[in-house]
């Protein structure tokens, strides 16, 4: 999945409170990995996920090795 860094972040930040929380106990993923997953780098207690960046317009281009993540998000849009 290819997305802008820039788009990412907007899926992030349109999530309501406790989404993040959410996610990660539906996937059995530690919160940090999620938030990782939108951007962040907290690795001493998150993984780290299949994200790859390349620099461009709109913050960059991020691939993304599997969309779990990213889908979970977007259900949880669609609720709200």
């Amino acid at each position: 999945m290819r997305i802008t860094f820039n788009e990412l972040r907007r899926v992030k930040d349109s999530l309501p409170d406790g989404a993040m929380h959410k996610i990660a106990d539906d996937l059995k993923l530690n919160v940090e990995t999620v938030r990782n997953y939108f951007g962040g780098s907290n690795y001493e207690k998150g993984a780290t996920v299949g994200f790859h960046t390349e620099q461009g317009p709109d913050g960059g281009i991020v691939e993304i090795d599997d969309s779990t993540i990213f889908d979970k998000a977007v259900a949880i849009l669609e609720i709200v």
